[in-house]
């Protein structure tokens, strides 16, 4: 702080830092030669950029932003291998500032702090700072909360990225405070363009590796919308290409590739968006009766790590919300699955957790069971409900028929037909109707002898 006001070679240490700043920021996202290809083929400029032309268009705050015209602080939102730390890199580029780095990963509040009073001291000499903060999803609440005043003054220009849905992930105080950006995952064309300039480029192969068709197509596939990805993939692969002479052209072929990787790494995350995501396209695959689409996600969250147990227990929750009294066998076979699953385990058990999603795909739908209880559980949270009717309480005490509890009971038992016309529901609720089954699969069988029972039991309303 003894020279902070002094003007003396101020400008020198400007300059000087400037160009170190610059030079930081380079090596953080182009490392050089030996880096990962990935790393060597990040776009340097905007028209680099693949697959986000919704966010990048002429004129769009982020793009603004990416040319040095704005300051507004921005969270980055996409799955990975979106273009996140690419963004960041060219908004730093772009501004001319001071460039900070940050993993939510292996950072904390003092790291956090450390860096904005140095950007509040560059301030003062005119310095701005750009602060990147990687899976910032993974700060804490107080992590976070750190940061707000230097956002809401502009001590820092704070770029984030995130893999999280923000309005789960972020403190709603930050998001009010930055210009929030959703990144889309990329199409198979978008990640061939990768691919390909990744082999024109000298950055990457500079020409001299020729990949085949098929071997193309089984990279993309395999990337899953996943820039980084599919670089990896190519990388992996085409290190058993073998190469004559320095200047000669080796050939990536499809089996190389196949030997290369032996499996696409599925999309999801057990702690994330993709979870939540997934398992939401999960059920409502069953729901809507597409076993196809059922077994896709569920074969995207086995491959993903997904805990089996989870599943079958949505499997069962499933059974009775959207299946119930339509095929009542559902709830049986889900429970079998969740059992199986726990004394067989893995992999075997996926082959009772598809049974299961088969079954309750293709099972007759029916909300009747959900919309009962839920109707049920209304009437009493609003307080409805009198006493239990005197002849239903319990008898089974000395003293009870002087209160006149138990008396007047009828046993349904004693009648030929074995129901009764007999008062169930409280006094207030003596007429209400909770359970309304619909005419698919076994609740159509259901529904008329409901009707029927409900005309006997009920017929004391109608007695004068």
């Amino acid at each position: 702080m003894d020279d902070l006001f002094s003007h003396t070679g101020q400008g020198d240490k400007k300059r000087q830092e400037s160009g170190a700043d610059q030079a930081s920021a380079e090596a953080y996202f182009h490392p050089g030669t030996h880096a990962p290809l990935a790393v060597r083929m990040r776009p340097r400029t905007l028209d680099e950029v693949v697959g986000q032309e919704k966010v990048l268009g002429p004129g769009s705050p982020l793009r603004r932003l990416i040319e040095g015209q704005g300051d507004t602080s921005v969270i980055l939102y996409g799955p990975p291998g979106t273009g996140k730390t690419t963004i960041a890199s060219l908004i730093s580029q772009a501004s001319g500032r001071r460039f900070e780095a940050l993993s939510a990963l292996n950072s904390g509040v003092k790291e956090v702090r450390a860096i904005i009073e140095q950007a509040r001291k560059r301030l003062l000499l005119g310095e701005h700072t750009v602060l990147f903060i990687d899976e910032v999803h993974r700060f804490s609440k107080t992590q976070q909360d750190a940061l707000l005043a230097a956002v809401e003054n502009r001590t820092v220009l704070l770029v984030a990225a995130t893999t999280e849905n923000p309005s789960f992930s972020v403190v709603s105080p930050l998001l009010s405070r930055s210009l929030l950006v959703q990144l889309s995952s990329l199409s198979d064309a978008d990640i061939r363009t990768v691919l390909q300039r990744a082999l024109d480029d000298e950055r990457g192969y500079g020409g001299r590796l020729q990949v085949t068709e098929e071997a193309l197509n089984q990279l993309v596939a395999m990337s899953a919308g996943d820039a980084r990805r599919s670089l990896t993939y190519l990388e992996a692969a085409a290190e058993g290409v073998q190469f004559d002479g320095e200047n000669e052209v080796g050939e990536l072929v499809a089996s190389q590739v196949k030997k290369s990787l032996n499996k696409a790494v599925a999309r999801y995350d057990r702690d994330g968006d993709q979870h939540y995501d997934i398992t939401s396209a999960f059920i409502k695959s069953i729901r809507g009766s597409d076993p196809d689409a059922a077994l896709h996600y569920l074969a995207r969250m086995l491959e993903g790590g997904e805990d089996p147990r989870f599943i079958a227990r949505r499997l069962v929750i499933h059974a009775s919300e959207d299946i119930g009294m339509a095929d009542p066998q559902a709830l049986q076979v889900a429970v079998a699955a969740y059992h199986a699953v726990g004394f067989i385990g893995m992999p075997e058990a996926r082959l009772n957790l598809a049974q299961a999603t088969i079954h309750l795909a293709t099972a007759p739908k029916s909300n009747g069971v959900i919309a009962a209880i839920n109707s049920a559980i209304g009437d009493v949270q609003a307080g409805r409900g009198g006493a239990v009717p005197a002849h239903l309480r319990d008898g089974h005490y000395q003293g009870a028929k002087a209160l006149g509890n138990a008396v007047g009971y009828v046993y349904p038992h004693d009648d030929p037909k074995g129901v009764v016309p007999q008062q169930y529901l409280p006094e207030d609720l003596k007429d209400a109707v909770y359970y309304r089954p619909t005419t698919h699969g076994h609740e159509k069988t259901i529904a008329a002898r409901l009707s029927s029972l409900r005309a006997i039991v009920r017929s004391f309303l109608t007695r004068g």
